[in-house]
């Protein structure tokens, strides 16, 4: 039996118009709560009737989906807890002198002026330049 889901090479059966070449499906590179319930009903539609499935099995399942959920949900906050203290890390830096290396790689000092949290890593206004606060080498007072 073939589960489209997780056969890589199933060919959608269309050709781009850009490259002329057939497309093929890319295989979902993370379990989610959706593909696992779509495995456990394919597994038991297709499960023998003489044989059902153990009901400790599927409690043991189903307990794995609930903690495959909860260790996504913390996952998500760890992100958004490290953005948040990315964010008051830069906010720190105004008014402070800061050294960063150039395009040529030459270290350049300045003052942050002003912080930008328009990216996904907030940048630093140093003398007119904006410089991602993962670029910075040194933070002096």
């Amino acid at each position: 039996m073939t589960v489209d889901a997780v056969n890589a090479t199933a060919s959608t059966g269309g050709t781009s118009m850009y490259t002329g070449q057939v497309a093929t499906r890319r295989p979902k590179q993370e379990m989610d709560g959706e593909l696992f319930l779509k495995l456990l009903v394919t597994q038991l539609a297709n499960q023998d009737p003489s044989s059902p499935m153990d009901t400790n099995a599927m409690i043991g399942q189903t307990t794995q989906l609930a903690t495959m959920e909860q260790l996504t949900a913390l996952s998500k906050r760890q992100e958004e807890s490290f953005s948040l203290q990315m964010r008051t890390a830069a906010a720190a830096l105004i008014g402070k002198e800061v050294e960063y290396l150039d395009a040529d790689g030459k270290t350049v000092k300045g003052v942050a002026g002003s912080v930008s949290f328009a990216g996904p890593i907030p940048t630093v206004d140093v003398g007119g330049v904006s410089v991602a606060l993962d670029k910075l080498s040194a933070v002096r007072t």
